[in-house]
């Protein structure tokens, strides 16, 4: 028997600030959160802009000692999932500890903490790293910190797939429970790796845009003039229930996951297939797995990162997946908004998609000025626009040819 599996709280940590409220507001209005980059001095960087988390405090959420001992992309996790956890109406100790579980995404992982110590290293000696390095560090950190802030004693993983984390997370906490080897999982994805040689590594690549002057214009997924991806951070974690628990404690039921697919480009480590194949077998496998046709998607939440051959690639797959009905379906990228949170991406966009399911709306895709021939659907340009939405997809594709697809519908008994 398989278990059904509902959304019932969301929180997450975005360029458009601290809580889901703030991610709607922007999404639903429009507005890019893509600015100059603060963090640091990238006066010498090809690209000088992202998409960073404003007015962030480690201190709203966790005590001076522990936020010290933890780097940026944990501290962002676990701030995600205490408002997540609140959106649920549900107190820490009352979780059923051997039924929880936790499944994280993360692109890199503690990345600043990484940065900030090999430069200690170069300048202090080998007696000057910290014996907390290594445990802020590790890419897993995440998700065992929050199994040991709430005392989580079922399931617990990281998964690290690029671009593709955060939505593979979903998808296999999605799993744990249709299995029934856990009541409640606490999943998403995070990241915050905007650091000097992460930005030089990224520069090198030729991946980002380089629109410096126009900050605002510069993730244009789909439109003609695109140019590369805005490098972001942030977070996004969703509690998902077993039906019968989230019943049984009269909890909201906000959405239900329906489908997970995933597939393998095969092909390259940073460029899609030109015809798209990877994405469109993830989309397949996540439509057969959701057991629901094509025709009855209502709205794709576009990967989108505004590369030329990466938007290029996936407009390819959609179309060989819905066919006719593809001229007619609504899709876009939240990425021309937010930028690229890399990890955190899959799982952000995924609660966009869930509030596109309950608001009836559907986010645009700003800066789409000059449509490109080859990127030909209906990508909501630059307003949001009203729309039931009965059942929707989210893409998320990550370097090294892993895709993934989950399919998100509006509860029904």
């Amino acid at each position: 028997m398989q278990h059904r599996v509902v959304v019932t709280g969301m929180g997450a940590i975005t360029p458009f600030g601290i809580g889901v409220p703030a991610l709607w507001d922007g999404l639903r209005e429009g507005r890019s959160a893509v600015r100059r980059l603060t963090r640091f001095d990238a006066s010498e960087y090809p690209c000088r802009i992202a998409a960073e988390v404003p007015d962030f405090q480690p201190g709203d959420f966790l005590d001076a000692r522990d936020a010290r001992r933890m780097d940026r992309f944990a501290q962002f996790a676990i701030a995600a999932a205490c408002l997540a956890l609140t959106d649920a109406n549900l107190q820490p100790d009352a979780l059923p500890a051997e039924r929880s579980g936790v499944i994280l995404g993360t692109g890199i992982g503690g990345m600043e903490t990484l940065s900030d110590q090999f430069r200690e290293l170069a300048e202090r000696g080998p007696g000057r790293i910290s014996p907390f390095f290594i445990p802020m560090m590790i890419a897993n950190m995440a998700a065992g910190q929050l199994a040991i802030r709430y005392g989580l004693t079922g399931p617990n993983s990281t998964v690290v797939t690029a671009c593709a984390a955060g939505a593979n997370a979903i998808g296999e906490a999605f799993r744990v429970i249709q299995r029934g080897d856990a009541d409640l999982m606490l999943t998403g994805g995070s990241e915050a790796s905007l650091t000097p040689i992460t930005l030089a590594g990224f520069c090198s690549m030729k991946a980002l845009s380089t629109r410096n002057d126009e900050p605002a214009r510069a993730s244009r997924p789909f439109d003609a003039a695109r140019d590369g991806f805005v490098f972001g951070e942030g977070a996004g974690v969703v509690v998902l229930e077993s039906e019968t628990h989230a019943r049984a404690r009269g909890a909201r039921l906000r959405a239900e996951l329906v489908g997970y697919g995933m597939a393998a480009d095969a092909y390259h480590i940073a460029a899609p297939p030109p015809d798209g194949r990877g994405g469109a077998m993830s989309m397949r496998r996540a439509l057969l797995d959701a057991a629901i046709e094509p025709e009855t998607v209502d709205y794709v939440n576009a990967h989108g990162t505004s590369t030329p051959s990466g938007d290029r690639g996936e407009t390819l797959a959609i179309k060989a997946i819905f066919g006719e009905h593809a001229r007619r379906l609504p899709v876009s990228s939240n990425k021309s908004m937010l930028g690229h949170l890399l990890g955190a991406a899959g799982a952000v966009e995924f609660i966009a998609t869930v509030l596109a399911l309950e608001h009836a709306m559907l986010p645009p895709t700003v800066n789409y000025e000059q449509p490109d021939p080859e990127c030909d659907l209906d990508y909501v340009p630059n307003k949001a626009r009203p729309a039931r939405i009965r059942a929707a997809i989210s893409n998320s594709f990550g370097f090294g040819g892993q895709n993934a697809t989950l399919v998100v519908r509006r509860w029904e008994e």
